[in-house]
């Protein structure tokens, strides 16, 4: 069996421990081109750039851009004739359908369903809490673990069992590995509908704050079984299989009101 072409990419930098864990695993058994942000580029979403300037890496290329513009130079120009991408590890979850399109790992993978190309987002939900700050944890390869296990897994398995004839791309969230050692099952997963943003004005500043962080560092977590944030938070790895925005469905009300337009 030959070999799949991969392009990796991420949006927290060709330098992030995450992405290294993910190419070093990758690698073992498919041939791995790195086409990722110079810079850490988290929370973009899908913003595009008109020029990316092109550095060569040792794991391939890196860009002056975002996660998107990577898959568009990538799969246009820099490594045209893969057989998938895949984006991450990122370091903390990518969860919940208001996530989806913030994300610069997922948008990455939004991207790649353009050109119709079977693509993989990865990241690693990092529990809060503990005396240690959240964004100093999983700094050793070996914490991406779960996550590079299951990229492997449905990089290996997922086309050929015709996964992606029914969706467009897979949202994958790992937890952490679990400290007996034993591995996390994987649950097939819808994304949460749980939003909890809040803004408040004061002296000429608006300050937006994402309330469901700190929720579940309470231990506040309302969603039901079969979400994304269920799973991950109770240590599975969670697959949400997803199209690629935006769908569109007969609209009866929609069509009365586009009758009676011009009258």
């Amino acid at each position: 069996m030959s070999r799949p072409a991969i392009l990796l990419t991420n949006d927290d930098g060709i330098e992030s421990v995450g992405f290294q864990a993910l190419y070093d695993a990758l690698s073992e058994f498919a041939d791995v081109t790195a086409v990722a942000p110079k810079t850490d580029q988290s929370a973009v979403g899908r913003k595009m750039s008109s020029d990316a300037v092109v550095v060569e890496h040792e794991l391939g290329y890196a860009l002056e851009g975002t996660p998107a513009d990577c898959t568009v130079a990538g799969l246009e120009a820099l490594c045209p004739d893969v057989d998938m991408v895949v984006s991450g590890v990122n370091k903390g979850a990518n969860i919940g359908a208001y996530v989806l399109g913030r994300s610069g790992t997922v948008s990455a993978a939004v991207e790649a369903a353009f050109f119709d190309v079977p693509a993989i987002a990865l990241s690693m939900y990092v529990p809060p809490g503990g005396d240690v700050p959240w964004h100093e944890k999983a700094s050793d390869p070996r914490d991406f673990r779960e996550a590079t296990r299951a990229a492997s897994y449905l990089v290996k398995h997922a086309e050929s069992a015709g996964v992606f004839e029914q969706c467009d791309y897979l949202n994958v969230n790992a937890p952490m590995p679990n400290p007996d050692g034993e591995p996390a099952d994987m649950r097939v997963t819808y994304p949460s509908e749980m939003y909890d943003m809040t803004a408040e004005y004061e002296n000429g500043t608006v300050r937006l704050h994402d309330r469901v962080w700190e929720r579940m560092q309470s231990g506040d977590i309302p969603d039901p079984e079969g979400t994304d944030r269920r799973a991950v938070v109770d240590g599975h790895v969670s697959v949400s299989p997803l199209t690629a925005p935006h769908t569109t469905h007969h609209h009866e009300a929609l069509d009365a009101l586009a009758e009676t337009y011009i009258d």
